[in-house]
């Protein structure tokens, strides 16, 4: 899809009605206390476990959006200018996971096995004392969240100050902001993952695992976008405001992070497999017992060879009909992914099927809370970076000024109040 060739026809059917969804979050949130509150009473190790899981999942989505704006200004994209302010949203989420993170910082001692473990009997410990020992989990938290906000916090607010007057000053220091952030954003998403998922078995080791996360967490996201968009579009905020090529273009990504965390993985699983030795096979010995060896296959087949025959044709990723099972498909074997990862070390015996109600609460709450505070920050905001240079170029004209896109009103909060496409844009 050239980045010139005309825009896409408006959507001919009506606007889609959310209203009915609107107490969605909240319902999320109740059905997830009621869940989480019952599980923690009747196993607190447990809903640790279950805790941890959901807390993962959703973090994939936060940085995979970090990584997204991250990338859009390093590269200066056109395409992505739409999609942009609702990733901003989503990445800003992060501070609100540093709080939902405190279950985890609660419960260390009941979920990760080297916090009560003696390094003077655990040689492997002994010699990861440095990183692992109780103030300095506590202390990267500290460290990872605190970078995290203050990249998302200004990114977004360069991006929204943008708006006013659409000056160059804004678009230069998000470029400034993403050039450094990228180095912080390798740096912290290694050391969340780290910390919080690979030290719950400290004794293995990996030096691909930070990719590992960080492949499958664009790949989430990329899906998950993809979704946002077309509800997006459909339901009136970026209605007429889009070209086939954001659809086109991040379905074009998902397949490329479908291969590369293929990739990735099997580089982790061969690697250790040849060098053949006790202290990084065990992780995968312990994932061959019980049902955990068919949770490997189907990580095997469903998270690459489904996806990646489905999006290698081309008319797969601008239908919605076809999309729309494709998200669902991500979003499943990403949470298959992260309880292969965790939920051996609680039940080696196999994926503990009586404790999905957990797992779904604890994904219930989290979810919900994100959620609402997601649609908090997007009605607060234009929906989209109405003065950024790249727009019109986005939206499929090329030879139009911003100013005669945007079409629409600032007040005094922000807030957008005309989204639709300028009359003389239309013309043109």
């Amino acid at each position: 899809m050239i980045m010139g060739s005309p825009a896409k026809q408006p959507i001919a059917e009506p606007l889609l009605d959310l209203s009915r969804w609107r107490m969605l979050p909240n319902l999320l949130i109740g059905a997830g206390v009621v869940l989480a509150v019952t599980g923690a009473a009747v196993n607190v190790r447990e809903f640790g476990y279950s805790w941890l899981l959901a807390f993962m999942f959703f973090l994939s989505i936060c940085v995979g959006s970090l990584f997204m704006v991250i990338i859009h200004h390093l590269f200066d994209a056109g395409w992505s200018v739409p999609i942009r302010r609702f990733l901003e949203h989503i990445a800003f989420l992060l501070p609100v996971m540093a709080l939902l993170w405190l279950p985890i910082g609660l419960l260390a001692n009941q979920i990760y096995p080297w916090f009560t473990a003696d390094p003077h009997t655990d040689h492997a410990l002994h010699n990861k004392l440095v990183l692992f020992n109780h103030p300095m989990f506590y202390v990267m938290w500290a460290v990872v969240f605190g970078i995290w906000t203050w990249l998302t916090y200004n990114l977004r607010k360069w991006s929204i100050l943008q708006d006013r007057d659409g000056a160059a000053r804004c678009t230069i220091m998000m470029r400034r902001y993403a050039a450094g952030g990228i180095f912080l954003f390798a740096i912290t998403v290694t050391l969340g993952c780290f910390y919080w998922m690979k030290s719950l078995e400290h004794q293995w080791f990996s030096t691909m695992y930070g990719v590992y996360y960080f492949a499958g967490s664009v790949w989430l996201t990329l899906a998950t976008a993809y979704g946002i968009t077309m509800v997006l579009e459909r339901s009136g905020p970026l209605r007429d405001r889009l070209h086939e090529h954001q659809y086109y273009f991040l379905g074009t990504l998902l397949l490329a992070f479908t291969v590369f965390y293929a990739y990735i993985h099997f580089s982790q699983y061969f690697l250790i497999w040849n060098a053949a030795l006790p202290e990084e096979t065990f992780w995968y010995v312990k994932r061959e017992n019980g049902s955990w060896w068919y949770v490997g296959m189907v990580i095997i087949f469903g998270h690459f060879f489904v996806p990646f025959l489905f999006l290698l044709r081309i008319d797969a990723k601008l239908k919605a009909t076809l999309m729309v099972p494709v998200i669902a498909w991500v979003w499943l074997m990403h949470y298959t992914d992260m309880a292969f990862n965790i939920k051996p070390v609680l039940h080696p015996e196999g994926f503990p099927f009586r404790w999905v109600w957990l797992d779904l609460g604890c994904m219930a709450l989290i979810g919900g809370v994100l959620a609402k505070v997601f649609l908090k920050y997007f009605s607060a905001h234009a929906p989209l970076p109405i003065k950024d240079p790249r727009l019109h170029e986005a939206m499929g004209y090329p030879h139009l000024h911003a100013s005669q896109i945007s079409g629409g009103e600032l007040d005094e909060t922000d807030g957008y109040r005309d989204g639709s496409l300028s009359q003389s844009a239309k013309n043109k």
